[in-house]
């Protein structure tokens, strides 16, 4: 016969284990809200001969884990140098980046970037040693696990037959998906895509387009995507940060259509609205100092 007492202690533990699930449960659900990236009040300013020049001003959002987060907006908006910022190859003038929490003072494994020149590659290794390579240099697995890792991601993007071509031999979208592999092999916290697909013709960017969100749906991965094409950006994103002509400012953050409607008549709507709010009126520039 079980006594009281003992009833009583079994209440307690089980109390108190289902306390430290409740806690646990809060804590992981306060990590998924918590944003991964956070940029607080950035400021970009660089000097030129002549002039101070203010690239961003006090521009703020967040990214949560899995965001499709596309930056737009017009050419010299700072789109380009707020990535390179988020990278760590640029310091903020005011204000501050942090991913995970921790403050951003230089480039890192966790924050990896893909850019649109098909120079990015190595000439003299082929696809495997290009994908490759960081996962050796960086020391992040060892040989047979970088190996295994590296065709992984070039299976994704469909290059395998070409593993052991050269950059030479690929087309531009090639070129483009090899930078795409060899961002996805590092496995960072946040990939950082700098108008990848600018340089490509039209329809092979619409088809890298497509295959980035095929890989997206396999993968969950974060992407910081900038781009001054509106069609791209609500193709692309899930939310969408708008700036303003030069030097940049937020203008608005608004959440993309639903995937597979971006040839609806709400993403048309969407476009419209978009092009009025980045260009209807011109807001009075910050000043350079």
């Amino acid at each position: 016969m079980t006594s009281g007492a003992t009833l009583a202690s079994k209440s307690a533990l089980s109390g108190a284990g289902n306390a430290r699930l409740a806690s646990a449960n809060r804590a992981g659900a306060d990590a998924a809200a918590r944003p991964l990236l956070d940029v607080r009040g950035v400021t970009i300013q660089y000097k030129t001969q002549r002039h101070l020049v203010t690239a961003t001003y006090r521009v703020g959002f967040n990214v949560l884990q899995g965001d499709r987060f596309v930056v737009l907006g017009p050419s010299g908006c700072g789109k380009s140098t707020l990535l390179k910022a988020v990278g760590g190859y640029l310091q903020p003038t005011e204000g501050e980046i942090r991913l995970k929490g921790e403050l951003i003072k230089k480039p890192g494994p966790d924050r990896i970037m893909v850019f649109q020149e098909f120079d990015q590659l190595l000439p003299w290794k082929t696809v495997f040693e290009n994908v490759v390579f960081p996962l050796k240099t960086t020391g992040t697995l060892d040989t047979k696990a970088a190996y295994e890792r590296a065709m992984h991601y070039i299976e994704k993007v469909n290059l395998t037959k070409f593993a052991h071509s050269y950059p030479h031999t690929l087309s531009g979208g090639m070129k483009q998906r090899v930078a795409i592999a060899r961002g996805m092999a590092m496995e960072p916290d946040i990939l950082l895509m700098d108008e990848p697909f600018a340089a490509l013709d039209a329809l092979t960017r619409v088809r890298m387009q497509d295959e980035l969100l095929a890989l997206w749906d396999e993968t969950r991965f974060t992407v910081l995507f900038v781009t001054h094409s509106i069609p791209e950006a609500i193709k692309i994103g899930s939310r969408i940060l708008l700036l303003s002509p030069h030097p940049g400012q937020v203008k608005a953050e608004i959440n993309s259509v639903p995937r597979g409607q971006e040839n609806s008549n709400e993403a048309a709507a969407l476009g419209r609205e978009i092009h009025d709010m980045l260009f209807a009126d011109q807001i009075e520039e910050a000043p350079n100092a």
